[in-house]
């Protein structure tokens, strides 16, 4: 059985455990269960989620049965934010969501192929509004509520953080109870012995493993742990999964399969291994060539490529991240933009500057005027002097005439132009009623 604590150090994700060694020993002498959280905040999972997603699917490669847990009671809560209380959504959202996050968090573990015998790693999906919907006020109040101490919640960092500003609901500042009773319950159900999280969940984590110990004191199931991995920070300060357009969804309707390879394969060179550790499959010799290669090519980008076609391949499928890589070759010439459909030529139009534009194609202004209307060029003036030196094409076509318009045979799909100016950037035009 692979050592998994020795696989999570070295990729750098292993933050904090209650007893290091007493879990070594537990993993060793598996194989275990353990489960992972996921509340129905939003429609879809987006990249921030995967950390958590791909340590399960660790644990489970390593021989151990994860289970995935969708926050279908907890959701209709929501885990407090240190600055305002979360938004409350209707039911009907939340059950919609949870569907939504069931689905995607199918796609990362191994579950029980239908009308097949379960094996000892498949996994669980669970719902925790199955025992929340179903505990009662007093039972909450008197089994779960009495082992908790309300100095010890008025001392928690996100409590103490609004109480200095606009206060909590009862409702939210109540959150842990729940959260910290599914764990008593996929102790109860499933002999689950360990609960993985980010590291600012430390305290919800051990509040669970705490009441897993109290009401569950004998142990009938062996010794309770928790174990959070890293947060990932950007050397640049900015903040992981977050784009000029926002967060970076697993689901392709929020982000296209395009967008999401773009998001990987511009990685910083300063954190692109570390992504490849936390993000990726490779193994340490594998992940260490690339290292290599980065420092001797960085202009190569050789570790952002192989995490980009890693990630996109492991998210959207094999299909979906040759439609990217092609369309990416079809943006620079290497390669026949005739071949991408719509919605690819959109997506991949919807990450460069471009210009909008309306009516007869006849009309539309000369090339110079949408090269600076898109903001390829920052005027009509240097867009001109691009196509005398050479350096501006349409389609990938360098434009020779500095009073070239776009014909009906250059719009792609009924509405998409390609602009370029020199070998990388790209520009676009989308037309509305061509």
């Amino acid at each position: 059985m692979t050592d998994i604590i020795d696989e999570l150090q070295w990729r750098g994700l292993l933050a904090q455990t209650t007893d290091l060694d007493a879990l070594r020993k537990a993993l060793a002498d598996g194989p275990i269960t353990l489960y992972c959280g996921f509340d129905p905040t939003a429609g879809s999972l987006h990249v921030g989620h995967l950390t958590q997603i791909l340590t399960l699917a660790r644990f489970q490669q390593a021989g151990h049965r994860p289970i995935a847990l969708v926050g279908g009671g907890t959701g209709l809560i929501g885990d407090p934010k240190p600055t305002a209380e979360r938004q409350m959504n209707s039911v009907e959202t939340v059950l919609n969501w949870v569907d939504n996050l069931g689905t995607q968090l199918s796609a990362f573990l191994r579950f029980t192929p239908e009308g097949e015998q379960p094996e000892p790693t498949d996994a669980i999906l669970a719902n925790n509004a199955d025992w929340l919907g179903e505990i009662n006020a007093i039972e909450l109040l008197r089994d779960v509520g009495k082992h908790f101490s309300v100095n010890q919640m008025l001392a928690r960092e996100t409590v103490r953080s609004r109480l200095d500003g606009e206060g909590m609901s009862y409702t939210e500042f109540s959150y842990v109870l729940l959260q910290s009773y599914d764990y008593v319950q996929l102790y109860r159900r499933y002999g689950c012995t360990l609960q993985t999280g980010g590291s600012d969940q430390w305290g919800n984590i051990t509040a669970g493993l705490d009441l897993v110990r109290r009401m569950d004191g004998n142990e009938p199931h062996g010794q309770a742990h928790a174990l959070t991995t890293n947060l990932l920070t950007k050397a640049d300060g900015t903040k992981f999964g977050k784009t000029e357009s926002g967060s970076v969804w697993l689901d392709p309707e929020l982000t296209s399969p395009y967008a999401f390879y773009q998001f990987w394969f511009n990685a910083d060179d300063r954190d692109v291994i570390r992504y490849l550790k936390v993000f990726s499959f490779l193994s340490r010799s594998e992940i260490e060539e690339l290292e290599r290669q980065t420092e001797e090519r960085p202009q190569a980008r050789a570790a952002q490529r192989a995490l980009a076609q890693e990630l996109t391949t492991l998210v959207h499928g094999e299909e979906e991240c040759r439609k990217v890589i092609d369309a990416s070759l079809a943006l620079f010439g290497r390669a026949d933009l005739a071949e991408l459909d719509a919605r690819t030529l959109e997506a991949a139009l919807s990450e460069v500057p471009k210009a909008e534009v309306s009516g007869p194609v006849e009309e539309l202004p000369t090339v110079a005027e949408l090269f600076a209307q898109s903001g390829l060029t920052n005027s009509k003036s240097a867009a001109r002097r691009a196509i005398q030196e050479g350096g501006a094409y349409v389609n990938n076509v360098k434009v020779a005439d500095v009073e070239a318009r776009i014909s009906a045979a250059d719009v792609l799909e009924g509405r998409f132009v390609v602009l370029r100016k020199g070998k990388r950037n790209i520009g676009g035009v989308i037309l509305d009623g061509a």
